[in-house]
C-alpha cells in the first residue's frame, strides 16, 4: 500500500513539472513571459531594518480628496505660484484642481480615443495604457512654469504653463528604447534626472517585474541645452521616485523590490559614485524633498517574512511562477494579505525622523507618494480613485 501511495505521489510531482514547464492553459502568473527569469534580490537581516512603527495609524485621521472623481493619481505638483494640486492619472490625462472643480490640464498621448474614456476602476485602463498614456512623475520648472512628465509609455516629456498636448523630449537612451518611465526631477540648470524601471517589462505587467526581480532599470539625465539623454546608472532594480537633495549635491532614487534609498552623487569627491543611502521598513514607490532638505518616501507596502524569503530564494520564486496562480495572488502574499499605507520621513543625512502608517488600510489603503505643501502632506496613489491629505 505504502509503496503504490509513493507511486501516485510520484507521478502527481511529474505531472505538476510537465504542467509548470508547458503552462497548457497559460494561468501562470508569467504566461506572457515564457522565458522569464527570477534574480536573487538582496534583502538585508531584520536587525537592520527599522522597527519603528506608527501606532496611532495617524494617516487614519487623513482627510479623503476627490473620491471617485480620479483615478490613480501617482504624483502630485504644484504650480510656481502655488496653485494644485496637479496629478497625472489612469486615462492618461494631467488634470489639476483650479480651486473649484477638476479640470484637464495636459495629455501625453496625441492618440486618444473612447478607449481613453471614463471607466469604473483604474485597472480598468490597464489594456489600452499605450494608447491613452500613463502619465506618472510630474515636476514643475519653477523658472518657466513647464511641467515635466514621465510617462509610463512615451518617455520623458514637458508642457508649457497653458497646458495641452507634451512635447516629447526623450523615449531612448544609448540605443534603447524606455520601457517603463516613471519619475523625474530637475536640478538649477533644467538638468532632468529621470528613471526607466525596466528594459522589458511595461508599467502594466509591473507586478510581474517585482515577482522576477530583474534588475534592468536606468537612471538617467537629460541636458535640454545638447539635447541628450545619458545613462547615469544601469541594472537597478525597478528604479522609481526621484528626488535632488535640497542643495543639489546629489539625487536619490527608490530601488523598490529591494527596498531601500540610495543616492548618486553630483557634486565634490564622490561625483559619479553611488551608494545605498537608507534601509526602508518597507517597498518604496516615489520620493519627494521638502522645504528643509528632509526626504518623504511613500512605501508601496511594509516587509513581511514571506517577502524576505521570496526575494531571496530564486529557484522558489521560479517555481511558484510556473503554478497556475495569477499575478495578483502572489502580490497578496507578498503585502502580507492587505493593503497597508504608510509613508516615512529621513533627515538630509539618512535618519530617520517620523513614519506615518494606516496598518488596518481604512483610510490611506496605499500610498505612491507625498508630497509636503504648507504644512499639509499631500497624497497619492496608483490604485486609489483618491487624494488624501494629511
Amino acid at each position: 500500500m505504502a509503496g503504490a501511495i509513493r507511486v501516485v505521489l510520484g507521478a502527481l510531482v511529474v505531472a505538476l513539472a510537465v504542467y509548470c514547464a508547458i503552462d497548457p492553459f497559460k494561468q501562470s502568473s508569467m504566461a506572457d513571459f515564457p522565458n522569464f527569469e527570477t534574480y536573487f534580490m538582496y534583502q538585508p537581516d531584520w536587525s537592520e531594518v527599522p522597527s519603528a512603527r506608527d501606532t496611532e495609524d495617524k494617516l487614519q485621521k487623513a482627510e479623503i480628496m476627490f473620491q471617485n472623481q480620479i483615478q490613480g493619481p501617482e504624483s502630485i505638483a504644484f504650480d510656481p505660484l502655488g496653485r494644485g494640486p496637479y496629478t497625472g492619472i489612469a486615462d492618461g490625462r494631467v488634470v489639476f484642481w483650479n480651486g473649484s472643480s477638476i479640470i484637464d490640464f495636459a495629455y501625453t498621448s496625441p492618440n486618444r480615443s473612447e478607449l481613453c474614456d471614463p471607466k469604473p476602476s483604474v485597472f480598468s485602463y490597464l489594456k489600452n495604457e499605450h494608447i491613452c498614456g500613463r502619465p506618472l512623475g510630474l515636476r514643475f520648472d519653477k523658472k518657466t512654469g513647464d511641467l515635466y512628465i514621465a510617462d509610463a509609455y512615451f518617455g520623458l516629456l514637458k508642457v508649457g504653463p497653458e497646458g495641452g498636448i507634451a512635447t516629447t523630449l526623450a523615449t531612448e537612451a544609448e540605443g534603447e528604447q524606455f520601457k517603463f518611465t516613471n519619475d523625474l526631477d530637475l536640478d538649477d540648470d533644467g538638468n532632468v534626472y529621470f528613471t526607466d524601471s525596466s528594459t522589458r517589462f511595461q508599467r502594466r505587467n509591473f507586478i510581474q517585474q517585482i515577482l522576477s526581480g530583474e534588475p534592468t532599470g536606468r537612471l538617467l539625465k537629460y541636458n535640454p541645452k545638447k539635447k541628450e539623454t545619458t545613462v547615469l546608472l544601469r541594472d537597478l532594480y525597478m528604479p522609481n521616485g526621484v528626488s535632488m537633495s535640497k542643495d543639489k549635491s546629489f539625487v536619490v532614487f527608490c530601488e523598490g523590490p529591494l527596498g531601500r534609498l540610495s543616492r548618486y552623487w553630483l557634486k565634490g569627491e564622490k561625483t559619479g559614485t553611488s551608494e545605498v543611502f537608507v534601509v526602508l521598513p518597507g517597498f518604496p514607490d516615489n520620493v519627494r524633498t521638502n522645504d528643509k532638505g528632509e526626504f518623504w518616501v511613500a512605501i508601496h507596502f511594509m516587509r513581511t517574512k514571506f517577502s524576505h524569503f521570496f526575494s531571496r530564494h530564486t529557484s522558489f520564486r521560479k517555481i511558484m511562477l510556473k503554478l497556475p496562480i495569477p499575478a495578483k495572488y502572489h502580490y497578496l502574499a507578498l503585502i502580507g494579505g492587505r493593503l497597508h499605507g504608510a509613508i516615512v520621513k529621513y533627515s538630509p543625512e539618512g535618519e530617520l525622523l517620523e513614519i506615518l502608517e494606516d496598518r488596518q488600510g481604512k483610510v490611506v489603503k496605499v500610498v505612491s507618494e507625498v508630497e509636503e505643501k504648507d504644512g499639509k502632506l499631500w497624497m497619492g496613489s496608483v490604485l486609489m480613485p483618491f487624494v488624501a491629505v494629511y
